[in-house]
């Protein structure tokens, strides 16, 4: 006999008799809380904080200026289907709040991933600038300026009114090669 069957029957010896315990289930999981849509929430009680506290004209809420642009050589058609909404858009970014070297990086390093991702219709929030100072609609004009500056961007409209209207903009990108 050697040390270990020495050492095995020793333990055996030591914790005397083994009985096998019955079968059970096994114990229930809690449940898990439900997922809450936090930056939802904030974001629609800013929203209500401004309908209540910020004084607006409520006929220029929607006249805001148009802005769009189609890529030389793409069809007419392509500008035509984005403007009423033919394209579903698979990713956004809002610019609220942002400064205007911040919304430049931001919309820069969104349009590059989401052409990784191949998101090719986005939209892009820019604000409608109602409490911009005589300059205008800072971020809006930031916006379109760079989109038109874009190679991979095939054709930008102004949202539909469901979507942001004025204050936003669907964004037709190229697919990555």
């Amino acid at each position: 006999m050697n040390a270990d069957d020495d050492d095995a029957r020793l333990f055996r010896a030591a914790i005397g008799r083994v009985r096998e315990l019955p079968a059970c289930e096994a114990a229930p999981r809690p449940s898990q809380p439900e997922p809450a849509a936090e930056q939802f929430r904030r974001d629609e009680a800013r929203v209500k904080d401004e309908l209540l506290n910020h004084a607006f004209e409520a006929g220029a809420v929607e006249l805001g200026e148009e802005i769009s642009h189609l890529k030389l050589g793409q069809p007419a058609r392509l500008l035509q289907q984005l403007r009423r909404g033919r394209f579903s858009v698979q990713a956004e970014i809002d610019l609220h709040e942002m400064s205007v070297a911040v919304a430049r990086s931001a919309i820069s390093q969104f349009l590059d991933d989401c052409r990784r991702h191949h998101e090719l219709c986005v939209r892009i929030v820019h604000g409608k600038g109602l409490r911009s100072s005589a300059r205008g609609p800072v971020i809006k004009q930031l916006t379109d300026s760079l989109l038109r500056r874009r190679a991979d961007v095939l054709a930008f409209t102004s949202a539909r009114p469901a979507q942001g209207g004025t204050g936003a903009v669907i964004v037709l990108l190229q697919r990555a090669n």
